[in-house]
């Protein structure tokens, strides 16, 4: 008798999780997930994926039914202000789950707050700056929660800047929207959706339940040489330089500047065997263009 194939159920299946959805039915998979909108729904459908309606205000109906025979689960739902809604709605579902392998939650390298431009790791303390950061700890904390509770195989995945096809500095560039903001030292990591999704793979292959892993490239670039970098790629001139206390930002774009280091990948390359596809901006843009 034939085993079934392994079943892969994403929890938001937005840009980086449905990049691993498809990466893993092309080897066969079954897969799974949650969108919020009956438009994504039958896109999904429409793609093979079997996709329910989630949110804070929308549980799944009948979630064993739903989650049966689910051997991986992600979640790339964030913290809202009353916690993490699918551990708060569906913790004791996913504990239950007797077939799971492996259990992954998108987390980001936000929970290590501002180091001035130092370097940070997965030891380094979670000391977040703002009310987002302290959402990404406590959502960290109740996914782990799970492992100690019921041995639920969790992992964590903070990733710096995701960019990747039709989310990038050339398309930023081509929209008529670049500006270069400086911020004398700020510096911002970056991930391209490519290495994450062979990072999560890597994990799934090898999985360490408890562990924390920072997914970002080599290379912690301050933002105005990302957006130079793509007008050059593209023959374009670079908008002028603006000054961060000049710059007309809404209040999430300034918050991101509250933030500044950079993140090593040591653990990545090393526990996982990630050899980046694309290890700076620079191949990663080359890449896309």
């Amino acid at each position: 008798m034939t085993a079934a194939a392994p079943r892969l159920f994403c929890f938001g299946l937005g840009y980086s999780a449905l990049a691993l959805a498809e990466a893993l039915a092309a080897r066969g998979w079954r897969i799974a997930g949650t969108c919020r909108s009956v438009e994504k729904q039958r896109a999904l459908a429409a793609r093979g994926v079997e996709a329910q309606i989630f949110d804070r205000d929308r549980p799944l109906a009948a979630a064993p039914t739903a989650l049966a025979g689910t051997t991986h689960l992600l979640s790339s739902v964030p913290p809202d202000a009353s916690g993490d809604p699918v551990i708060d709605l569906h913790g004791d579902d996913i504990g239950a789950l007797k077939e799971l392998a492996w259990a992954g939650y998108l987390s980001t390298t936000g929970v290590y707050g501002d180091h001035a431009g130092g370097w940070v790791d997965e030891d380094t303390p979670r000391t977040p700056v703002g009310e987002r950061g302290r959402r990404r700890v406590a959502a960290e904390d109740a996914w782990l929660g799970l492992w100690r509770r019921f041995g639920t195989p969790v992992h964590l995945f903070r990733l710096a800047g995701i960019y990747g096809p039709g989310r990038n500095a050339l398309e930023t560039v081509k929209a008529g929207d670049a500006r270069r903001v400086v911020k004398p030292g700020q510096v911002f990591s970056r991930i391209h959706r490519d290495d994450i999704v062979q990072a999560l793979i890597a994990s799934m292959d090898a999985p360490d339940p408890g562990a924390a892993y920072n997914l970002c490239d080599d290379e912690a670039a301050p933002p105005q040489d990302v957006i130079a970098y793509a007008c050059a790629l593209l023959g374009r001139e670079p908008p002028p330089e603006i000054p961060f206390s000049a710059a007309e930002l809404s209040p999430m774009a300034r918050s991101f500047y509250d933030d500044n280091k950079r993140v090593r990948n040591r653990r990545m390359k090393q526990a996982l065997g990630v050899s980046l596809t694309w290890p700076t901006y620079r191949e990663g843009l080359k890449g896309l263009l």
